[in-house]
């Protein structure tokens, strides 16, 4: 392309300083340098994540930075050394990339990346970024920044994709969908015939109950206090739902007296401590598997008697639902484009970027289910 080796300026969502309004700016995006690529995104989606970062309740965020970390693009150009893609790719972006070289990476029961987490964070492997600002450097995220026009990914925080594959709500196989789906799939491993909890029906809740539809699962209760999620929650695979508020008893008790002792899988997806330890405690006691897939903020602790996991239990967290992410976000991408699940029904808006504050304001205003921003 003619932009190949040359400064891109674009539009982007700058954050300046920690808990303040994004900014949208021309940014100057530099070209990609050895094993790198840069993408022109289509579309993103506002992540609870990113509202973390944007409050400083997340570790190595460093201000000014362009957040985001759940998008799709078209590869625009490549550095040297780059293999396996080409200007025109379709492309998602990984916040968890994999080398296939680390201990980890060749590990099958782990999704962490170690030359991954290695790099400074906020800067590119080199140790320099590749955003700047009417003068100054601009930080990455997560090996991403979405929210931006134009951005700058190593190789291996990029899955190539099908070329026929629509881009729009794909992007979110970049975080939620994959977050709660692979939770469930690869994480819990759900068996058919079996009874599941889900705490907090948002995006990555929804995705866990696609996932224990597909996986056979007998009855799933769906949890929140937002009862205007629960109709959308019965169409992808809810078998009943459940508003805390309405309950004379606690949910726990509920939990246990609904299903003759406790559920077979609980999955928490908020974040929350009291919420997480509700999960925990409603799960069958001899062979009940609880997964914590919600973020909580920074120095939160959380409390249980350790009884609750010697008669049986299983506790587990879950990070991009426990997969590899090169290899297993292409073959989901093929299953979508298969119509084997429907990401449509996760979306509750689609703004512009330059509406991207209206976007994180309905988020916490728990009246969107995912928005997407498009370029």
């Amino acid at each position: 392309m003619e932009t190949a080796g040359k400064v891109i300026k674009c539009r982007a969502a700058v954050t300046w300083e920690a808990n303040q309004p994004f900014s949208i700016e021309e940014v100057e995006v530099a070209p990609p340098k050895s094993q790198e690529i840069r993408v022109k995104i289509i579309s993103t989606g506002i992540c609870r994540s990113d509202e973390h970062a944007l409050t400083g309740n997340m570790k190595d965020v460093t201000f000014p930075v362009i957040l985001g970390h759940e998008g799709v693009g078209i590869v625009e150009s490549v550095g040297e050394d780059v293999q396996d893609f080409k200007p025109g790719d379709k492309v998602i972006p990984l916040f968890i990339g994999q080398c296939d070289q680390c201990p980890s990476c060749k590990n099958p029961r782990s999704n962490f990346c170690l030359l991954n987490m290695g790099r400074t964070p906020g800067v590119m492997a080199d140790g320099t970024t590749r955003f700047t600002c009417k003068g100054k450097q601009i930080h990455q995220f997560t090996n991403t920044s979405t929210f931006s026009e134009y951005t700058v990914l190593h190789q291996n925080n990029a899955a190539k994709i099908d070329d026929e594959t629509p881009l729009g709500n794909v992007c979110l196989i970049g975080c939620s969908f994959t977050t709660g789906y692979g939770s469930v799939v690869n994480t819990a491993e759900v068996k058919p015939g079996s009874t599941c909890a889900v705490f907090g029906l948002g995006g990555v809740g929804l995705a866990v109950v696609i996932g224990c539809k597909l996986a056979g699962a007998s009855r799933i209760i769906g949890i929140d206090v937002k009862k205007d999620k629960f109709e959308r929650a019965k169409e992808l695979g809810a078998t009943e739902c459940i508003a805390p508020q309405d309950c004379d008893k606690s949910i726990v008790e509920l939990l246990l007296e609904k299903t003759g002792g406790g559920v077979d899988y609980t999955f928490e997806c908020i974040g929350n401590i009291e919420t997480m330890t509700s999960a925990i405690y409603s799960s069958n006691f001899a062979y009940g598997t609880t997964v914590l897939i919600g973020i909580s903020g920074l120095s939160k602790t959380i409390t249980f008697d350790p009884m609750m996991l010697l008669t049986g239990r299983t506790l587990k967290g879950s990070v991009f639902g426990g997969v590899k992410s090169k290899d297993f976000v292409p073959k989901l991408v093929s299953d979508y484009n298969a119509k084997k699940f429907d990401l449509d029904k996760l979306v509750s808006h689609n703004l512009t970027l330059e509406k991207i504050n209206e976007g994180f304001e309905l988020m916490r205003a728990g009246e969107s289910i995912r928005t997407i921003l498009t370029f």
